[in-house]
């Protein structure tokens, strides 16, 4: 028998002691209604697409537990302890706060240690987590924003919840030729240059008839249910949402884009797309839905009303006029009026809209960040920012969220600004502003 000194027996009796800990940190458990008489917070720490509604087995329970916060345990890694605190802050979490984990044992083992390391400490799990279908929470339009195995099992031939109902496409959309595209894609997917939806000298929709002609080219009819993906989301959301205006009844994006199918390690093709079978005809007229897409008159009849909102999806530094946030855009400010949205660090982050994986942030998260600032559901939205990107991330996050009254003002803040006359507030303001 192998010898075992008394140092390395000291570790592994340490290490043994230290597992044992966290079971027993794990072994108490509550149901949902004892957590809510406790005044706690439940936690899902499954990836996000099933907290929003996505099956994990066909049939299986869909949504979340009432209330509950999604901290995946795939987004640990990607977290500094300087970020869970943060988190931990807007949530309203305190070291006293009841939290009651669920998820698969190892998801739920590695957010409770991260969890008692940021200083809390009545962490139990959720007994009854998913017991009962009748009481989760979804994301009205869930299946608006696909995960990648999911996509992988659609291309297998596999059954899917929330199938397309006929045929389907997959494109990588990105602005001029399909560089990166050529080194890794999604096998099986074409590529749409954005170049081909949008057009100088304001970045703004191309005219219909030569949307119709791309759509024609990419084999696209009115019934053709189209998967995007970008390297960066806002890409593909904007060729989304374009299609939308169009009339392509059913749009999807791919959840935090090429970055959730390259972490996720499946099959990556490379080279040229391949040719697309031409569609002889779209089926219907175009636009199908020209009330997604608002000149600058309509947004300006936005302003100030308590029944809509025209929202500026930029960062604050470009909100507030110290910067335009782009090289070829020279004024500075933002539409007097508008409300703020939030997006990110500057004009090419998303970080307000994103959890650590890049996917959606929660719908729970945004709904408050937009009410903050008088941004409702019930209201007629429309949302820009300098071109229309961000603007259109927002809004398939707003459509997966239910909300019914959305568009996107095309022009944005580089049309708006074009005219001295055009209104423009600088400086810091909040949300009375608007009022």
């Amino acid at each position: 028998m192998k010898r075992v000194s008394h140092l390395t027996a000291l570790a592994l009796l340490v290490g043994l002691t230290s597992s044992c800990a966290g079971a027993a940190d794990m072994a108490a458990s509550v149901t949902l209604q004892q957590l809510q008489q406790r005044s706690g917070i439940a936690i899902d720490t499954r990836q996000s697409a099933f907290y929003n509604g996505w099956p994990q087995a066909l049939n299986g329970p869909q949504g979340h537990e009432p209330a509950a916060l999604n901290l995946s345990a795939g987004w640990l890694s990607a977290m500094s302890d300087e970020q869970l605190a943060e988190w931990l802050k807007q949530h309203k979490l305190a070291a006293d706060t009841p939290v009651a984990l669920y998820g698969a044992d190892r998801e739920t083992r590695a957010v409770s240690a991260r969890l008692q390391k940021a200083g809390l400490k009545h962490i139990s799990a959720l007994a009854d987590a998913l017991a009962e279908p009748q009481r989760l929470q979804k994301q009205p339009h869930f299946e608006q924003l696909v995960y990648p195995q999911w996509l992988r099992d659609l291309q297998q031939g596999k059954k899917v919840a929330a199938a397309p109902a006929g045929e389907w496409k997959v494109f990588e959309a990105g602005w001029g030729t399909p560089k990166y595209y050529l080194l890794s894609h999604i096998p099986g997917a074409g590529y749409i240059d954005t170049n081909d939806v949008e057009s100088e000298p304001l970045w703004n929709k191309v005219p219909d008839d030569k949307l119709k002609a791309l759509l024609a080219k990419s084999g696209i009819r009115h019934d053709t249910t189209v998967i995007l993906y970008g390297r960066d989301v806002y890409a593909a959301a904007r060729v989304a949402q374009i299609l939308l205006y169009a009339g392509v009844k059913d749009v999807r994006l791919l959840d935090g884009g090429w970055k959730t199918w390259s972490a996720a390690d499946l099959p990556v093709g490379r080279g040229m797309p391949e040719k697309m079978t031409p569609a002889p005809d779209f089926g219907a007229p175009i636009p199908g839905q020209p009330q997604l897409m608002l000149g600058l008159e309509q947004a300006r009849a936005l302003l100030h009303r308590r029944d809509a909102s025209l929202v500026s999806v930029r960062s604050w530094p470009e909100f507030i006029g110290t910067t335009s946030g782009y090289s070829y855009i020279k004024p500075k400010g933002d539409i007097a009026g508008a409300r703020w949205g939030h997006a990110g660090s500057d004009s090419t982050h998303m970080e307000d809209f994103h959890n650590p994986d890049g996917t959606m942030r929660s719908a729970d998260d945004i709904t408050a960040m937009w009410k903050a600032w008088n941004i409702t559901s019930d209201q007629q939205v429309s949302f820009y920012c300098g071109t229309g990107w961000r603007a259109a991330e927002a809004f398939m996050y707003a459509r997966a969220m239910g909300w019914q009254h959305i568009s996107v003002y095309d022009g944005g803040w580089y049309e708006w600004s074009q005219d001295a006359k055009n209104p423009v507030s600088r400086g810091e303001r909040g949300p009375a502003s608007s009022l």
